[in-house]
């Protein structure tokens, strides 16, 4: 049986996944060049960093019962009704448009805790990530040059964002699932 793709909080019991998702190496590089060495430390990287409070709100994306994806609305500041957004998946998930629904059913939920401007950034050399932005009604606007560092090797990021007020994209969204926050 085939479950409908959703979006649900973040899980201790998660931690082999996120153990398994960063051996890959596009997917390090989003995680800040984390790897784990084991089962105890990727979970102690989802208690810390994948929150789901008033200040972040880390959805796993959940694909046919497997999570293959976050995605995320960090840095949330209330008093301008802003945020940062952030998505992965795993390889597998790649190319089926979960990231650009996992993306606008994020923002819907950043947008009804009354947020305004969600932004977001991917590397110029990253047109998959662009894409997703772009389908999702994020506008780009600009790009930050030598913004990121990986290693020795630095990269222009785009940045992008979308408002409060923007069209609503023509995309359907996720079920999200927050019953266990």
């Amino acid at each position: 049986m085939t479950t409908v793709p959703s979006l649900r909080p973040w899980r201790p019991t998660d931690a082999s996944v996120l153990l398994t998702a960063s051996a890959d190496p596009e997917l390090a590089r989003q995680l800040g060049g984390r790897t784990f060495d084991d089962e105890t430390a990727a979970s102690a990287f989802i208690a810390a960093t994948y929150r789901f409070d008033g200040h972040a709100r880390n959805w796993a994306v959940v694909d046919d019962g497997v999570l293959v994806g976050n995605v995320g609305v960090t840095a949330i500041e209330h008093t301008h009704g802003t945020a940062w957004i952030s998505y992965w998946l795993t390889a597998e998930a790649r190319g089926r448009g979960l990231a650009t629904r996992a993306l606008v059913t994020a923002a819907d939920d950043a947008f009804g805790l009354g947020l305004h401007r969600l932004e977001l950034g991917h590397r110029t050399n990253n047109p998959a990530s662009c894409a997703v932005a772009t389908r999702a009604g994020f506008r780009a606007e600009g790009v930050e040059r030598d913004k990121l560092r990986y290693g020795d090797e630095r990269f222009d990021v785009e940045t992008h964002a979308r408002l409060a007020t923007d069209p609503a994209p023509d995309v359907t969204g996720l079920r999200s699932v927050v019953s266990d926050v």
